[in-house]
């Protein structure tokens, strides 16, 4: 485990309101010519999203990109894994510091151990034996929206904590890139709201290249 400097960071976190005092990292970074891909969602993923997940993620395999997520269940899990099994780079904020007795959730420590076997990271800016708490979480949020240069949204009900994370990546002017789903489908609420204001609906990994400019 390594700490970094402000200068150290990735150049998207230097721009945003809040910028970490400090960063604890495990693993590695990519390196700089990397785009950073944001995957966000629900906890309770429904089948089209795990399978859309996966589909979308392993088009991206071959390009210098990184999967970013929060080691959650669902979503965040689930993109992770697609990561690894498409070969790509990821990146995992835990909602706790890195020392593996504090990594949360701990169901998801053998995914965080897997990350860092594949050449990955884990960062936190919180120090390394602190464990998990609820306001973490939304702090861990702006994070993965500030590294991001995009940020996918695979799906969120209407009360999902997903749309905060969504609202953010407008408030960061990152690209929100949603995944859409049938119209009367729950899952799809949070898609559909952002993609009526302005979102870019993803149906192909293509269109996730074209927001990165690859």
């Amino acid at each position: 485990m390594h700490q970094l400097t402000s200068d150290q960071y990735p150049a998207q976190l230097r721009e945003i309101p809040e910028v970490p005092e400090r960063l604890y990292v495990r693993g590695s970074l990519p390196p700089a010519h990397y785009k950073y891909l944001t995957v966000v969602g629900s906890r309770s993923l429904s089948d089209y999203g795990r399978s859309a997940c996966h589909a979308l993620i392993r088009g991206l395999a071959g390009h210098p990109i990184s999967i970013v997520s929060g080691l959650a269940l669902g979503a965040d899990a689930v993109a992770h894994e697609a990561a690894l099994s498409a070969g790509l780079h990821t990146v995992a904020f835990p909602g706790s510091g890195l020392a593996g007795r504090v990594i949360a959730p701990r169901t998801n420590y053998q995914l965080a151990h897997d990350i860092l076997s594949a050449g990955g990271a884990l960062v936190s800016e919180y120090e390394p034996d602190a464990g998990a708490r609820p306001w973490m979480f939304p702090q861990r949020n702006r994070l993965m929206v500030g590294i991001a240069d995009a940020v996918l949204m695979i799906e969120a009900g209407e009360r999902s904590g997903t749309l905060i994370t969504a609202r953010l990546a407008c408030e960061y002017n990152r690209d929100l890139l949603c995944v859409p789903h049938r119209i009367d489908d729950e899952h799809g609420y949070g898609a559909h709201l952002f993609m009526r204001l302005g979102a870019t609906p993803v149906t192909e990994s293509a269109h996730i290249l074209e927001a990165l400019s690859l």
